[in-house]
């Protein structure tokens, strides 16, 4: 598997407010990691890759320190990240400089106002276009207010934008989330050398608490391979018959698991072979063989551990016996695209049973059978989402006609080598 996106995102980030020289093996080197690396850059760190011809890839990253990022001379173009949106603007908020951020169409369509509402109130000022979307110019507060800050929603952008706020901001900042999200920043945070203390209270609620003016230390990163992308590969395996796939080097964080635990409580065969921790990360190879699945109705308090999985979720309850529900997942509507009506739109044109709810979706499986697939002359619309993409091309894999997309080259920003790998896997 590709590297994780969040921890390269955060590799670069973190590596660039060290002082001295970092280095990162297993990078994702997709074009929204690669929007965060020239952004650093713009901001003064010196960023190099350095490949020894025998595909050993490693990341050089010299940083400027907490405290030392230049004002970029040009926007900052974000392409289709919003990871790199709005931890970046975290990371600005608390520097005395102006950065405006720009991006694609399907990014300059997502909501930024979740993050613009705590880094305002600890002093940094937004001029956003309508609805607090992209382009955005910001200007960050020197010195920034330390705050306390209760999550409305769950959100690992808005939780770690405002710790990365408070790395320069003299005092404690606090984050309150009501649920646990992943947890990527604090342990690297953590790794880099910040003071940062969690604190698990009885009712699940998460207190975390950053010391400010923080010296963080050169590290090296080893990137586990992404479970968002693994995600395709385990759904694959279990609906196409004959399958028996080990997918290597899969990060299992706690916090990004719960695909794992719903497509094993679905009756999915997922065994962990060779379990090991990487750069403070849990990892393992992950054995999938094709399974018959049963619907369930899925915990909604799951929900935040596997939100970038619920698209290819919704493609193994399209096969499974029995009908799957799942909902809370109002999140899934101010993604890259509306997940929930992009893919009840996509399936059911793919010939699944399904109804759509405000937060959720009731998909009826085949109980096993090929779907349909997409209409002679039809295709499914990705609206520019990478995942929408990944996900109905593996519906088509388990399909009777095939399904045909409207456009693939999104998948790029996340996982550039997945239609080489799918059509290997598929042979």
């Amino acid at each position: 598997m590709p590297g994780d996106k969040s921890i390269s995102h955060r590799a670069l980030m973190f590596s660039a407010l060290a002082v001295g020289t970092s280095t990162a093996t297993g990078l994702l080197e997709g074009e929204d990691v690669m929007a965060t690396a020239a952004a650093m850059r713009a901001m003064g760190a010196q960023i190099t890759r350095d490949d020894d011809g025998a595909g050993n890839v490693t990341w050089q990253i010299n940083g400027v320190g907490v405290g030392g990022l230049l004002e970029p001379s040009e926007a900052l173009d974000m392409g289709n990240s919003g990871t790199s949106t709005r931890l970046l603007m975290g990371i600005v908020a608390s520097h005395g400089i102006k950065a405006t951020f720009t991006g694609d169409a399907s990014l300059s369509g997502r909501p930024m106002g979740r993050v613009i509402d705590p880094l305002s109130l600890m002093g940094a000022s937004f001029e956003s276009s309508k609805g607090g979307t992209l382009p955005l110019m910001m200007r960050g507060a020197l010195p920034a207010v330390p705050i306390e800050y209760a999550l409305p929603v769950a959100s690992a952008q808005v939780k770690s934008a405002v710790l990365l706020a408070g790395l320069n901001t003299p005092g404690i900042t606090t984050v309150i989330e009501p649920v646990p999200t992943r947890d990527h920043t604090e342990r690297m945070l953590k790794g880099f050398g910040a003071k940062l203390d969690v604190e698990e209270q009885a009712d699940g609620t998460r207190v975390i608490r950053i010391h400010g003016e923080a010296d963080l230390k050169p590290q090296h990163v080893t990137v586990p391979g992404d479970p968002s992308s693994a995600a395709f590969f385990m759904v694959a395996a279990l609906i196409v018959p004959g399958s028996d796939l080990l997918i290597e080097n899969v990060g299992l964080n706690p916090t990004r698991a719960g695909l794992v635990q719903v497509l094993r409580e679905m009756g999915g065969s997922i065994e962990e072979v060779n379990p090991r921790e990487v750069g403070g990360e849990p990892v393992a190879d992950l054995r999938v063989r094709h399974s018959q699945l049963s619907g369930i109705d899925v915990d909604p308090a799951i929900a935040p551990s596997m939100i970038d999985e619920f698209p290819v979720l919704f493609v193994a309850a399209s096969l499974a016996k029995g009908t799957t529900r799942t909902s809370g997942l109002e999140e899934l509507r101010v993604k890259e695209s509306d997940r929930l009506s992009a893919m009840a739109a996509a399936l059911t044109l793919a010939g699944v049973s399904i109804e759509e709810k405000e937060d959720g979706l009731a998909i009826h499986g085949s109980g096993g059978e090929p779907l349909p697939g997409t209409p002679e002359g039809q295709t499914v619309t990705t609206h520019l989402d990478h995942r929408i993409a990944m996900s109905m091309a593996v519906a088509g894999l388990a399909s009777a006609g095939g399904v045909t997309v409207d456009d693939t080259s999104p998948i790029g920003t996340s996982f550039p080598s997945f239609m080489d790998l799918l059509t290997g896997a598929a042979r």
